[in-house]
């Protein structure tokens, strides 16, 4: 199948491409803040209210269908992380309400002296839990700075940290403001040698890659379905010995045993239905037949990074094409996910979104909760970066669009000097 044939498949999957605004679909580049859903996934959620809206374990009907929907659901989110069993699956509100839970839980087993190790490339919601938890219990915290040229993390840095006192080291799996994918195994890899846990946050990877929690060696991983065609949940995988040795947070009657036990109150249970749904979906986009949903997922992620990274070098191409624009990123060869950050001299990043958006193109800018990188390239002052993401549903003439909107507003800015200058 073609490029433009896949496209059109999956793009037949997604209702928000009937709607026109000025006469043309919108050229939709805002995936880093959240995917669009297809409508099998909205479908699912309005039936669990609609048909099967009931608390878990009664004795009746549509409890029983609920218990059967949520335990879909974690059998769905195992598959798509690559888990060995659901129950080491846990639900929340959101990745950011997880973590701080989390790290309030696992702080409670540090003291003065112990460290933390986080990043300055990593999104707020995989940093400020930490730091907070580290606060509680008088604990120091390290960051480990990126290189400014290529966006990528100081590896020596981090192995310089780390001390038999390093508690934990989060990392992200990938920035969500510049797309780099950081090399997780090697995290791991160097804090096991000082004996810290690892916890990963996969928001910005999970869309575009396949996430195998087992694979990568990482102790905890937090990702949320809305990134990846679902609703907005909160999702946290754990090894069961720690999530089963650890003391969370929560009311006595709840269930002590993995996963309720990590999981507070009642639960989103349409939005799970989504996430089942939204797995399946991603499975039945794989090129050939598959023993497992598992080898789907894996195998429609594969084709879907595939198609994103073709597309992805268009934009590219064009963006660095354009006089007065910087991309911002890892050089071109690197791990990355088709996640562009860029500004336009001499014109504020919020300025350049909203001329977009005018045009129907879909973009976003600020520091998308990723300070740490905003800041260490001083962009604060221009409103940081502008930010344009591909998703499977994307097309060369969303691109193309993009590329002509930022030409024409860096255009403009030239002619400015220019006349200026005059």
């Amino acid at each position: 199948m073609s490029h433009d044939s896949f496209a059109a498949l999956v793009r037949s999957h997604f209702p928000v491409f009937e709607r026109r605004f000025g006469g043309r679909p919108l050229a939709l580049l805002d995936a880093p803040a959240g995917s669009q859903v297809p409508r099998v996934v909205a479908e699912a959620v309005a039936g669990c209210l609609l048909f099967h809206n009931a608390n878990l374990e009664g004795a009746f009907p549509t409890s029983r269908e609920a218990d059967a929907l949520v335990a879909g659901a974690r059998e769905a989110a195992a598959d798509f992380l690559g888990a060995g069993s659901p129950a080491e699956i846990s639900f929340g509100a959101n990745m950011t309400t997880l973590t701080f839970a989390f790290a309030r839980a696992l702080a409670q087993g540090w003291g003065p002296g112990d460290e933390v190790v986080v990043t300055d490339l990593d999104h707020q919601a995989n940093v400020a839990p930490w730091r907070r938890a580290a606060e509680d219990r008088g604990v120091a915290v390290r960051s480990v700075p990126f290189d400014p040229m290529t966006l990528q993390l100081d590896y020596a840095a981090l192995e310089g940290m780390l001390s038999p006192r390093t508690r934990l080291v989060a990392v992200g799996a990938a920035s969500n403001a510049v797309g780099t994918i950081n090399d997780v195994p090697r995290v791991v890899e160097l804090a096991r040698r000082v004996g810290a846990l690892v916890f990963v946050d996969a928001v910005h990877y999970a869309p575009h890659r396949p996430v195998d929690v087992r694979a990568s060696g990482c102790d905890f991983l937090a990702c949320s379905a809305y990134k990846f065609f679902g609703p907005h949940l909160g999702m946290l995988w754990g090894k069961r010995e720690h999530m089963e040795s650890l003391s969370p947070y929560k009311v006595p009657p709840c269930s002590d045993v993995l996963p309720e036990r990590w999981e507070t109150g009642t639960m989103n249970h349409e939005a799970m239905a989504g996430v089942a749904a939204a797995v399946n979906w991603i499975a039945s986009l794989a090129p050939g037949p598959a023993s497992t949903r598992r080898e789907a997922v894996v195998a429609a992620m594969e084709r879907i990074g595939r198609y994103e990274a073709a597309l992805f070098d268009l934009l590219l191409d064009g963006l660095e094409a354009i006089p007065g624009v910087r991309v911002f990123g890892p050089p071109r060869g690197a791990p990355r996910t088709p996640t562009a950050g860029f500004t336009v001299r001499g014109v504020h990043a919020d300025e350049v979104a909203a001329r977009l958006g005018e045009e129907g193109v879909c973009v976003w800018s600020g520091n998308f909760y990723a300070t740490g990188v905003v800041e260490g390239l001083a962009l604060v002052q221009q409103g940081g970066l502008v930010r344009a993401g591909v998703a499977p549903y994307c097309t060369g003439d969303d691109v193309r669009r993009l590329v002509e909107g930022v030409a024409r507003i860096a255009s403009g800015v030239r002619r400015r000097v220019a006349v200026a200058a005059s």
